[in-house]
């Protein structure tokens, strides 16, 4: 199987004419893991599916940013770390969470602002939260967990572990000053903490070459002597073993790493913004050919591991199981007025 890049963009935003694709080993991968990516990757698919229906039906307030498209890249990125690994991202978090293996119950609970939530309901769908499962946010901020990521790194260091800090964030974000304040101090010590720049071409509305001079985001931390790596962000393998390299690297002591994940979200920015600075073709045509569910899919397929049969099959249980989470959320309470009192610093 030939790996897919995701289309280049020209100076007027549109798609540039595609080069000849080069070929690469295919990435091995056993019977196991081909499942395990395909049911995790449909499962956000379908989580954010309905968190959209819901969001329509008004039983989600706020705003709304959903992962639809981009559910390669953190499915990749997390079959490579461990216990005690910390992760963090911006708004655009629902997805992070179900990686994280928090169940979609409490995510959806938490989205419509009811007490069984991850974060009692007082995060709502940006600022989601928990330790336990070592997801340290969602942050409404643009660009604002970058540093935040580099300080669990710097936390990692002190205390003389392994683990690393995995800190995403999208390509609106790169242009942020805070940004390079991270990249600069990650560097000068050598923090173990791998940049994830989620590059799905558009940020918040506008084409990322009529935003950045520099459009090849992996060679940002260049000036700090970081190494960037460019990856093909809708292809499961490819985000896997680059993210192996970066924590290996990072493992060693060898930190910080950058990754550029060159990915594509299907839907607005949020669940407001209904996109029309690109065609319906575009959108229709990296679904058709990038789709990095179907490309899964196809080898579980060609592998003869299951049959079309059965794949429906898993689709209509992971079906029942968001059903289900969203009934959970909807028959849960409401926070009691004294949690406006409860979790608040107060300085003194």
């Amino acid at each position: 199987m030939t790996k897919k890049s995701v289309p280049r963009k020209t100076k007027s935003g549109k798609p540039a004419a595609r080069r000849k694709a080069v070929k690469k080993n295919t990435p091995t991968a056993t019977n196991d893991e081909l499942m395990e990516y395909y049911k995790g990757m449909l499962l956000m698919r379908r989580f954010e599916e309905k968190a959209g229906q819901m969001y329509g039906m008004g039983l989600i307030g706020g705003f709304c940013h959903l992962y639809i498209g981009q559910e390669a890249v953190v499915t990749g990125i997390q079959a490579t770390l461990k216990d005690g690994d910390s992760v963090l991202t911006s708004y655009r978090d629902h997805a992070h969470m179900l990686a994280c293996k928090i169940d979609p119950k409490l995510i959806l609970a938490e989205l419509t602002g009811r007490a069984t939530g991850i974060s009692k309901g007082k995060g709502g769908s940006m600022h989601m939260f928990s330790v336990e499962h070592g997801f340290y946010g969602g942050h409404g901020i643009v660009g604002a967990q970058v540093p935040i990521g580099a300080g669990l790194a710097f936390a990692h260091k002190y205390r003389k572990n392994d683990n690393v800090s995995v800190t995403y964030f999208g390509d609106g974000a790169v242009n942020q000053g805070q940004v390079y304040e991270s990249f600069n101090m990650a560097k000068l010590w050598n923090l173990p903490v791998i940049f994830v720049i989620e590059n799905n071409q558009y940020a918040m509305g506008t084409s990322i070459a009529r935003s950045s001079s520099e459009v090849e985001l992996f060679r940002r931390g260049e000036s700090f002597k970081i190494k960037g790596e460019s990856v093909d962000g809708m292809d499961v393998f490819a985000v896997r073993e680059a993210a192996e390299r970066a924590v290996a690297k990072c493992r060693a002591g060898d930190g910080p790493a950058l990754l550029e994940m060159k990915t594509y979200r299907y839907r607005g920015h949020s669940m407001s913004d209904p996109a029309k600075y690109r065609s319906k073709e575009e959108v229709s045509k990296m679904r058709a050919e990038f789709d990095p569910i179907d490309q899964v899919k196809k080898r579980i397929l060609d592998a003869n591991i299951l049959s079309e049969d059965d794949l429906k099959v898993i689709d209509k249980d992971i079906k029942a199981l968001v059903s289900e989470a969203a009934d959970f959320a909807q028959n849960s309470a409401e926070p009691h007025p004294s949690e406006l009192y409860t979790d608040v610093l107060v300085a003194e």
